[in-house]
């Protein structure tokens, strides 16, 4: 890649790309980089339109997350009640 298309300089403030570039008198100036928006939404989802939805494994994955979010909020609780039973043992000892 050359210098041109890959620029180090970044501004402090917003840390937009900067690129050197040159005036109407050929004195180089700083200008911001112009970029490329990204594509829209319904171009990146085109591609997956057309497939069909498996129901058995899209069951399977539903119960593995609402397994995993069951074992989350038991451990945060059974954190959460170690915690508060140290802080009360603190405030005795």
């Amino acid at each position: 890649m050359s210098k041109d298309t890959q620029s180090a300089l970044r501004c402090p403030h917003c840390r937009t790309q900067l690129v050197l570039a040159t005036a109407a008198g050929n004195s180089p100036v700083l200008a911001l980089r112009e970029e490329s928006p990204p594509p829209p939404v319904w171009e990146v989802l085109a591609d997956y339109a057309g497939r069909a939805v498996d129901a058995p494994t899209a069951l399977r994955g539903a119960a593995k997350v609402r397994d995993s979010l069951t074992r989350a909020r038991v451990a945060a609780a059974e954190r959460r009640a170690l915690q508060t039973a140290a802080r009360r043992r603190a405030r005795t000892a």
